[in-house]
C-alpha cells in the first residue's frame, strides 16, 4: 500500500501554481521549491475571486481546478490508444476505469470553474508539465502494440496518478471552497486505487 506525503504547506502555492509550467517546460528533477508563478488566468492565491453556493473560491483552488483540467485533457488520447493497442484484458480494464474516473472528474472541475466565474481560457493549455504526455510520447505509444505498448501505457500513466494525487493533496491543505477541496480528497482516493492496480499489473514502481 503506497504512502502518500503532503506537500508542505510552504510549497502548496508552488505545486498548484507551477507545477513544473515554467515557459512551457518540466521542472527540473530535485526542484522542491521553484519560485510561484501565477498564470494570467490565476488570482493570486489570497484572493477570493467568487462566491459559490458552498462558499468562497480562493486562487489556490482555481489553480488546482485548471491543472485538473489540463492534465484529464491531456491523458485522454493516451486512454483512447488502449482498445487497439494492447490485447491485454487487465490493460484494457485499467484503461477503463482510469478514463472513466477521470471523466467524472473532468466534468466536476468544469462546473467548479464555472462556478468560480474563472475566465474560460485555461494558462495551462498547451503546457508541458510534470505528469502530462508530450507530443513526441503521444506519437510513440501511437506506434507501439503490444507489450512495448503496455510498457510505456504504465510509464505514462504512473507518472500522471502520482502527480495528480501530489497537487490534490496540496489542494486538500491550501484549498478553502468546500466542494472543492472535497473533490481533490476524492481524486486522492481514487488515485491511490489506481496506482495500487496499476503496481498489481506492472510490478513494483521505479520510483
Amino acid at each position: 500500500m503506497r504512502a502518500l506525503v503532503a506537500a508542505p504547506p510552504t510549497l502548496l502555492i508552488a505545486v498548484l501554481l507551477v507545477a513544473g509550467c515554467a515557459a512551457g517546460s518540466p521542472a527540473p528533477a530535485g526542484s522542491t521549491a521553484p519560485s510561484a508563478i501565477v498564470p494570467p488566468a490565476v488570482a493570486a492565491p489570497s484572493a477570493v475571486p467568487a462566491t459559490g453556493t458552498a462558499g468562497p473560491f480562493s486562487g489556490t483552488d482555481i489553480a488546482w481546478l485548471q491543472l485538473t483540467v489540463a492534465m484529464a485533457e491531456r491523458l485522454q488520447p493516451v486512454l483512447d490508444l488502449v482498445p487497439a493497442r494492447t490485447t491485454d484484458p487487465a490493460w484494457r480494464r485499467l484503461a477503463a476505469q482510469v478514463g472513466a474516473s477521470h471523466r467524472a472528474d473532468l466534468d466536476r472541475s468544469r462546473r467548479l470553474l464555472a462556478d468560480s466565474g474563472a475566465p474560460e481560457t485555461n494558462p495551462h493549455d498547451g503546457h508541458d508539465m510534470p505528469g502530462m504526455i508530450t507530443a513526441e510520447e503521444l506519437t510513440a505509444l501511437r506506434s507501439a502494440a503490444g507489450k512495448p505498448f503496455d510498457r510505456l501505457l504504465a510509464q505514462h500513466l504512473r507518472a500522471h496518478l502520482a502527480q495528480s494525487v501530489r497537487i490534490a493533496a496540496a489542494e486538500q491543505q491550501g484549498g478553502v471552497h468546500p466542494a472543492t477541496t472535497a473533490l481533490a480528497a476524492a481524486v486522492v482516493r481514487g488515485g491511490n486505487a489506481e496506482l495500487a492496480r496499476l503496481d498489481g499489473l506492472d510490478g513494483a514502481p521505479s520510483r
